[in-house]
């Protein structure tokens, strides 16, 4: 992996307030940065009841487990077989049928929400888009044939940092803090769901606009950026989204993303965009890798529809007619593999924009991102345990940076995860 030359443009410098790694880059002068506080990017964080968040009184949970249809078997969040190749419906199971989501159902953003909604609108999950751990990890792993340990990672991943580890329950996109948290009045907090910046969310989006972008929204989808998608793909790999597609749009994304936005910040957590980009043509295609991600598989799970505008409208995510999972189970190391391959293609300065044309590079804490850069020779195995250091350390996660996970939360994700982590060869952390 080539390794990039650091430019901090030091004129101008304007306030930043919070982040501490700012003091590690050389060459910044934190005197300099008192200039122009109105460019410091103030993330709107919810702090009372949100009035836009649906509210479905009818809340039934997803679909149980039918020993008829069994897929790969996982119950109540525990491993499945892990072995797929199964068609998702099973002829007969109406139980799992499309049912669009109504005006009262939470959907979510762009990252891992394709695939989030779309089991949700099968009722893998609950359809109210309210839901659990043990939803989450059976779910993963029934429709799409994750590994146990990639599905338990996402699910604890996203409990952990938008809902609550007590109830373990989550929303897929609003804050519904009244129904997913231990503390319905949200005095301890709120429990934003997917929809929160910076978490699952972040800059880069593959149809989805940049925060601060757009009024707050990046968790509309936008028609024009699948279109864009769409356009690499034509350019690429004639119309397929595989991993070469999906690498260059990933790295046009970032550029476009660098340029535009003042408040721009790609920290060690924009991995997982990569990763969750890798579902496209991982996950999403028949057979998973053993078949293509055409237009008419990723555009059903995206639900985009084309207009005549040449751009793309949005209808309820679904699976495809005669869809089947892959036959081999997804996990953390191919997860690794893809991030890999992605960030390798085209690798990007780890940092953030404070106002336009200022770039600063970040170091983290746990020491493999120095001067915005990943050592030349990171492996996928590298990038697993950067997923669990995402996970149990303290990253910076907004330009305000992020705090340390309270002792209870950590406690919570170092029982659920590093099980799935001790024969990794990653350094485990002990509370």
């Amino acid at each position: 992996m080539k390794s990039f030359s650091l430019l901090i443009i030091l004129s101008q410098v304007p306030s930043i307030i919070a982040w501490p790694w700012i003091a590690n880059v050389p060459g910044v002068d934190l005197s300099a940065m008192h200039a122009h506080p109105e460019n410091f990017a103030k993330q709107r964080r919810q702090t009372g009841l949100d009035p836009t968040c649906p509210f479905n009184p009818d809340h039934t949970g997803a679909a149980p487990f039918d020993p008829q249809f069994p897929y790969t078997g996982s119950i109540d969040g525990l491993p499945g077989t892990g072995v797929g190749g199964v068609q998702v419906p099973a002829p007969g199971d109406t139980a799992h049928e499309f049912t669009a989501p109504g005006p009262n159902d939470i959907r979510g953003p762009g990252m891992n929400c394709p695939g989030m909604n779309t089991a949700a609108n099968h009722n893998f999950l609950s359809h109210d888009g309210i839901t659990n751990l043990a939803e989450l990890v059976s779910a993963q792993q029934n429709l799409y044939n994750l590994h146990f340990d990639l599905a338990t990672f996402i699910a604890v991943r996203g409990i952990a940092l938008d809902g609550d580890v007590v109830t373990t329950k989550l929303s897929i996109g609003c804050d519904a803090t009244e129904r997913t948290s231990i503390d319905p009045t949200g005095t301890l907090g709120r429990e934003p769901g997917l929809n929160a910046h910076n978490k699952f969310e972040g800059d880069t989006s593959l149809t989805r606009r940049d925060y601060f972008l757009n009024n707050g929204d990046a968790f509309t989808f936008q028609g024009d950026m699948f279109a864009d998608m769409y356009r690499v793909a034509n350019e690429t790999s004639n119309g397929v989204f595989d991993r070469d597609t999906i690498s260059v749009y990933r790295s046009r994304r970032y550029d476009e993303s660098l340029a535009e936005n003042p408040n721009f910040y790609f920290g060690p957590k924009a991995l997982l965009l990569y990763g969750a980009a890798s579902f496209i043509y991982e996950v999403f295609p028949v057979f998973g890798p053993e078949g293509d991600a055409n237009f008419d598989t990723v555009s059903t799970f995206y639900g985009a529809v084309p207009n005549d505008s040449g751009s793309y409208d949005h209808v309820p995510e679904r699976i495809p007619e005669n869809w089947f999972n892959r036959r081999a189970a997804y996990g953390l190391l191919e997860i690794g593999n893809e991030i890999a391959y992605q960030y390798g293609r085209f690798p990007k300065l780890f940092g953030g924009n404070v106002g336009a044309g200022n770039f600063l590079a970040l170091n983290t804490t746990f020491g493999i991102i120095q001067n915005g850069t990943l050592p030349d020779e990171v492996t996928a195995k590298d990038f697993v345990c950067l997923l669990y250091q995402l996970a149990v350390d303290n990253v910076p996660g907004t330009v305000a940076n992020e705090a340390e996970l309270p002792l209870q939360v950590l406690t919570w994700v170092l029982t659920q995860l590093n099980p799935i982590f001790q024969n990794s060869g990653c350094p485990l952390k002990i509370t």
